[in-house]
């Protein structure tokens, strides 16, 4: 003897084991904010600019109706915001020892003795550019700045729930260092040094 199964009851069934993916994308654009934002402060071109809030449009009633309906029958996902967390503890502190940092490298980048490298770090550009007595302090600067700005790309990612992310952010980073800056820094590329 066999028994038919009702159209309900596999639509129950298909309703209990539906499983919803979700897919959490890079958002390149709210990296590319943050690290101008990071910039700016630890370069001290400008505070940020406060952002004016948006007021999203107030729904119509059946519209609502029907979404709390779907979300009561069907409950809702949620996928991740496209923003990028840069307030933590670990960001902050990472990017106050850049900000202190920041005006010992200065005329390192200003005289070209010191440039930007394609992967978002820096580098002695030219030895020969820093007197041989300061030398060591250099290269000790620019191994602390270089050592930050990669704990500065993980804990970004980390705070933002995905460390596979670093390598994106450090990406990111690296074409926002030389698009903000100044007039006459070296920067490298694909096809060397070249200066601003």
């Amino acid at each position: 003897m066999k028994r038919a199964i009702s159209a309900p009851t596999l639509l129950a069934l298909f309703l209990c084991t539906a499983c919803v993916t979700i897919n959490v994308y890079f958002p390149a654009a709210a990296a590319e904010k943050a690290a101008d934002r990071i910039i700016d402060e630890v370069w001290d071109q400008g505070a940020p600019k406060p952002g004016g809030s948006v007021v999203p449009p107030q729904s119509s009633l059946p519209s609502r109706f029907l979404f709390a309906t779907l979300d009561f029958v069907i409950s809702p996902a949620h996928a991740a915001q496209p923003d990028i967390d840069i307030s933590s503890p670990e960001v902050q502190r990472v990017k106050a020892s850049l900000e202190a940092r920041f005006s010992s490298l200065k005329p390192y980048f200003d005289s070209g003795a010191v440039g930007l490298t394609g992967d978002g770090l820096v580098a002695v550009r030219d030895p020969n550019g820093v007197p041989l007595a300061q030398r060591n302090a250099v290269k000790a600067l620019v191994a602390d700045e270089n050592r930050d700005r990669l704990a500065l790309y993980q804990q970004i990612a980390n705070a933002n729930g995905q460390p596979q992310w670093a390598g994106q952010i450090q990406s990111v980073f690296a074409q926002r260092w030389v698009a903000k800056a100044q007039p006459g820094w070296w920067y490298q590329d694909s096809s060397g040094w070249k200066q601003k």
